[in-house]
Parts: C-alpha cells; sequence; structure tokens
C-alpha cells in the first residue's frame, strides 16, 4: 500500500541538524565576542605598561641630570616645568605625590578640581606597598573608562622619593559599553534557541524511537524455526520503509532456506567429528612410533636393566594404546573426546613420562618437587604435554642450536606446566588464532592440537597462555588447580 506526501526521516534529520548549527554558530559568535573584549582589555594594559616604561625612564633622565639635591621636598622643583613636557609627548596626566599620599605636583591646571589631586587613600598606599613590582593599578569606571597605575619615584641608588600616578583613558570603553550591550542580547537569543532545541529534539526523539522500536521488536521476534510476521509499512517514514521491505523479502528467503541451512549444520558438525577424532587418533600413534624406534635403537640384551626398560617401553605403548581406544569408545557414543576421568596424579612422573618418549635430545625436564599431585586425568595430562612439545619439536626444526625445557612448579593450590623453546616464534598475524580449530602453520595436521588442549585445561577449571617473540621462541605456560 502506497502513502503520498510523506515527511522523510532524513528532512527531519537535517531540520534537527540545522537548529544545532545555528545554536553552534551564535555560540562561537559569542565567544568571538568574549575573545575580542579580552583583547582590548589585554591592548590597554599592554599600552598602559609601555606608557609607564616610557614615563619612568624620562623621569629617571630628569633625576640623573638635575642639580637639585634628590630629595621629595624638591621634587616639585625637580618637575616644575617638566612635567608638563612629559605629560604633552605622553598623552597622559600626570601627578606626583609624597610617600605619605599627599601631592606635591600634577601636569593639570586643575589642581584642586580633580579628584585625583586629593590626598590618596590608605588602600592605594597598603596595595603599592604589598605589590611585589611595587606597582598597583585601580580601574575607575564611570562615563569614560579610566585607570590609575601608581609606582615609585626612585633616586639612583633605588631608594623611593615620591609616588607616580598615571592617569590612563581608555581608548575602547566605548566598546566595551556596546560589547555588553551585544552580549545580553545574545545570550537571550542563544537561551531561546536552546529551549527551542531541547522541545525539537525530545518530540523528534520520541517520534523516531517509537518507529525503530517497531522495527526492533520484530526483528527480536525472528527465527528460523517458525513462521515469523512481516512488519506493516504503513506508518513508516520512506527511509525506514526501504528498510523493513528489505526484511520481508528477507523473510520470504529465510523460509525456503531454513531446512537447508539446519541440514548443511548437521553435516558441518559430522565433518568437524571426523576431523578431530582422525587428528586425535594421529596423536598416540606418534609417540608409539617414536617409542618403538627408541626401543630399537637402544635396546641391548647385556644390559642389566634390559626387563625394567622393556616395562617402561610397554607401559608408554599400553598408554597410547589406551588413549586410542578411549577415542573410539567416545566417538561410537557421540560423547566427550576422549572422556574424561579424574584422578589423583603426581605431576612431575607423568610429564617426565611424557617428555621420555620423544628422542630430541635437546628436550630437557626439570620439576620443582619430585611429588606434586593434582586430580587430572592421566590420559589427557599426557595429551596435553605431548602436543606441546611436539609443537616446541616444530618450531625448533630450523633452529641451529635448538632448546625445549619443559618444567612443572608448585605454586601452592595450583600446579603450572611450562614448554619453553627458543624456535621461530610466532608471527604478530597469527597470534589471536593460535586457539582456534583448524588452525595450523604446519605442512600437515588437522590444527585441532591447540585447541583441544585449551579444551581439556578448560575442563580442569585451568588456564592455558603463552608469550613468543618472533625468531626468539615461545613458552606456553598451563596453570590448573590442584
Amino acid at each position: 500500500m502506497l502513502t503520498f506526501n510523506r515527511t522523510s526521516l532524513g528532512t527531519k534529520i537535517f531540520t534537527s541538524m540545522l537548529a544545532l548549527v545555528l545554536i553552534a554558530f551564535l555560540m562561537i559568535a559569542a565567544v568571538t565576542y568574549f575573545q575580542y573584549k579580552e583583547q582590548i582589555r589585554d591592548y590597554n594594559e599592554e599600552r598602559l605598561e609601555r606608557k609607564e616604561s616610557s614615563i619612568k625612564k624620562t623621569i629617571d633622565f630628569v633625576l640623573d641630570n638635575t642639580s637639585w639635591e634628590l630629595k621629595t621636598d624638591r621634587i616639585p622643583y625637580i618637575f616644575k616645568e617638566k612635567i608638563y613636557e612629559i605629560a604633552s609627548i605622553q598623552g597622559e596626566n600626570l601627578t606626583m605625590y609624597d610617600l605619605d599620599g599627599e601631592p606635591l605636583i600634577s601636569s593639570t591646571d586643575q589642581l584642586f578640581d580633580s579628584p585625583a589631586q586629593k590626598k590618596l587613600c590608605l588602600e592605594t598606599l597598603e596595595n603599592l606597598e604589598k605589590s611585589e613590582e611595587k606597582r598597583y593599578v585601580n580601574q575607575l569606571d564611570g562615563e569614560v573608562s579610566q585607570q590609575l597605575s601608581y609606582s615609585y619615584i626612585n633616586d639612583p641608588k633605588y631608594r623611593p622619593l615620591a609616588i607616580l600616578e598615571i592617569q590612563y583613558e581608555d581608548s575602547e570603553a566605548f566598546i566595551n559599553k556596546e560589547l555588553r550591550e551585544i552580549l545580553w542580547r545574545l545570550v537571550v537569543v542563544n537561551i531561546l534557541m536552546v529551549l527551542t532545541a531541547i522541545l525539537l529534539a525530545y518530540f523528534l526523539a520520541r517520534y523516531i524511537t517509537k518507529t525503530l522500536k517497531t522495527v526492533e521488536d520484530n526483528i527480536k521476534e525472528t527465527q528460523l524455526d517458525k513462521r515469523n510476521e512481516k512488519i506493516d509499512t504503513t506508518e513508516l517514514p520512506s527511509e525506514l520503509t526501504t528498510l523493513v521491505n528489505a526484511y520481508n523479502g528477507m523473510i520470504d528467503q529465510l523460509e525456503g532456506s531454513a531446512a537447508k541451512l539446519a541440514q548443511n549444520e548437521r553435516e558441518a558438525a559430522w565433518r568437524e567429528m571426523a576431523k578431530q577424532v582422525a587428528h586425535e587418533i594421529k596423536n598416540p600413534l606418534t609417540p608409539m612410533r617414536l617409542t618403538v624406534q627408541s626401543f630399537e635403537r637402544r635396546f641391548d640384551p647385556e644390559d642389566p636393566e634390559v626387563n625394567q626398560k622393556i616395562k617402561e617401553y610397554s607401559s608408554t605403548l599400553i598408554q597410547q594404546i589406551d588413549t586410542m581406544s578411549s577415542i573410539a569408545s567416545a566417538f561410537s557414543n557421540f560423547a566427550d573426546m576422549p572422556a574424561q576421568q579424574s584422578e589423583i596424579l603426581n605431576v612431575p612422573n607423568i610429564v617426565k613420562l611424557s617428555v621420555d618418549i620423544f628422542n630430541e635430545r635437546y628436550i630437557d625436564f626439570a620439576s620443582a618437587k619430585e611429588e606434586i599431585f593434582a586430580n587430572f586425568d592421566r590420559t589427557q595430562l599426557i595429551r596435553v604435554v605431548t602436543n606441546l612439545v611436539k609443537n616446541a619439536v616444530q618450531a625448533t626444526k630450523t633452529t641451529e642450536d635448538p632448546k625445549i625445557l619443559v618444567e612443572v612448579n608448585d605454586l601452592d593450590t595450583q600446579v603450572e606446566i611450562t614448554v619453553t623453546d627458543n624456535g621461530t616464534g610466532i608471527s604478530e598475524d597469527n597470534l589471536p588464532m593460535i586457539f582456534e580449530p583448524k588452525f595450523t602453520t604446519k605442512t600437515s595436521g588437522m590444527g585441532l592440537g591447540l585447541a583441544m588442549v585449551k579444551n581439556i585445561v578448560e575442563t580442569y577449571k585451568g588456564t592455558i597462555t603463552f608469550t613468543t617473540q618472533e625468531g626468539d621462541g615461545t613458552v606456553f605456560r598451563v596453570i590448573f588447580p590442584k
């Protein structure tokens, strides 16, 4: 069903953004005016400082070249004519006071009519005395903004002779007055604009939220195993109508593909299971082969411990055969692979037994204690160690002086097994995928070893982590509770 004259969501958003931009513009204008006001004040302060510096230099020059004795009561005679000359050149009125604030001489003829010619107040004298720079500026606000600057006149030995007052009129005072009026108007306008924006945003948000909530609720209820209702587009804006029409089309496609998807998922699950079983069966075969080769190479009929060694080799083969048997049983029952049975194990003994399977002489074993007991499945612990050592051997194939160290440590309530190698390390790109099923950097294998090791360790509430440096080696660390 078609609906005409429908206002688009884009138009509403544009209108809102236009209002926000307008408000932002007004705020920027206000900040600009404030900045301009600051610049005017800074300009007047810098100008006053320049005036002071120039006047003080001239006064010092007069004092250096006068024939009068440099005393406070001689100031009116020393500057009798010079004060008018200085004031005329600088364009500012000057007044000199004694150190008690009594007027001595001024550049203005209105000696008694001007408020500046009265005795300086005690507050001004105290502020001048306390100032670190021995300078005090008093701002007088009136019809004409005025600044009175006070500082000491010193003799060549830097002893105060008198107090200098400079009357400085702000050349931009009338602009400040206009700015205050403009800023007040801007404040009023901004308040109205903010209130307008709040109302606009409120009603617009309610409208958008209401329509989007309808779409959200329908999408959340979408399921593959039931018939899903389509969304009515009668009351929706044009942009959302396009979105919802795409959703309704997707519903039609889902109904036709749900059965096919379920079938594909079942097939994928069986394929994954077959890969895992193949990988797990292959794991025991490798140590069995290594054990037989080791037996063949090291067997000596004349060895007095030949019976003991035969017993150890046989025990190792039986363990691996038992592992394969467990895998086969687990697969036949479509259960965990292999079945997990907790038993109290002497971890260093089991780990050493797993390491002895390998023929590589550069594999070393160390344990903090001879006996560290923990609850773990014997077969699964062997699988964890052999998988990690196999990976270490693979990583050190191209290393000139390969070294692999397997350690067992007692962490009070936990057991730690580390496998350290000086192999090629793991590249940064492969770091996130190390424990992912089917990920491998080898030319053979299904890439399920580390993923299964992780599953085994986590089943016993443990953790497996690693640190690596590309080109320098890797350390795998397995920690599980006792």
